[in-house]
C-alpha cells in the first residue's frame, strides 16, 4: 500500500518535470526551434486550434523559422497569430511564413531568466504538493491502523527523499537552462 502510494507520487513528480521542459520549451533562446511556437493558438473555421495542427514549422536556419500552412487560405491567419502572441515575433509573410528570431538583449535574456526561475518555481511548487498529498495519505492509513507509526515515519522519510530527488532535478535544469539563456 505504501509502496503504491510512493510509486504514484514518484510517477506524478515524473510528470512535473515533462511539464516542466514544456514550459522551458517556449522560453526563447538564441536558436531557433520550432517548439517555440507550440503555444500559438490560430483561428481555423470558428475555433482556435494549435499552429502545429494547420501548418508545419521547421527550421531554416540557426535564426530563422519557417511556417508552411496546410491551406494557402491560413497564411494571414498564422501571420497575425503569430505577431499577436506575446512571443515579440514579426513573421515575413510569402507562400510560406518566415519568423526570423531577433538576437536576444542582454535585457531580454534576463527576462528569459526570470520567465524560466518562475516556471522552475512552480514545479517545485507542484512537487511539493505531491508529497503534501502523499503524506496525507499516508496518515488516513495510520489513522485507520493500516500501518505502524514506524511505518509511517519510514514511509515519510523515503517521500521526503523522493521529492529532494526531484526538487534537485528541477534545480540542475534550471541551471541548465540558464546557462543556455545567457550563452552568447
Amino acid at each position: 500500500m505504501i509502496n503504491d502510494l510512493k510509486k504514484d507520487s514518484e510517477q506524478r513528480m515524473l510528470k512535473t518535470l515533462e511539464s516542466l521542459e514544456q514550459g522551458f520549451a517556449k522560453v526563447r533562446t538564441g536558436r531557433a526551434h520550432p517548439s517555440i511556437l507550440n503555444g500559438v493558438m490560430v483561428p481555423y473555421y470558428g475555433s482556435d486550434v494549435p499552429l502545429n495542427q494547420v501548418a508545419n514549422v521547421g527550421v531554416e536556419d540557426s535564426r530563422t523559422l519557417i511556417v508552411q500552412p496546410f491551406e494557402r487560405t491560413m497564411v494571414a491567419a498564422i501571420d497575425k497569430a503569430i505577431r499577436e502572441s506575446d512571443l515579440g515575433l514579426n513573421p515575413i509573410t510569402a507562400d510560406s511564413i518566415r519568423v526570423p528570431l531577433p538576437a536576444l538583449t542582454e535585457e531580454t535574456r534576463r527576462d528569459m531568466q526570470k520567465i524560466a526561475r518562475s516556471e522552475a518555481e512552480n514545479a517545485k511548487v507542484a512537487i511539493r504538493n505531491i508529497r503534501r498529498d502523499v503524506l496525507g495519505d499516508i496518515k488516513a492509513l495510520l489513522k485507520e491502523k493500516e500501518i505502524s507509526e514506524d511505518d509511517e515515519r519510514r514511509a515519510g522519510d523515503d517521500i521526503q527523499k523522493i521529492t529532494d530527488k526531484y526538487v534537485a532535478e528541477v534545480d540542475k535544469r534550471l541551471a541548465a537552462k540558464e546557462a543556455e539563456l545567457m550563452k552568447v
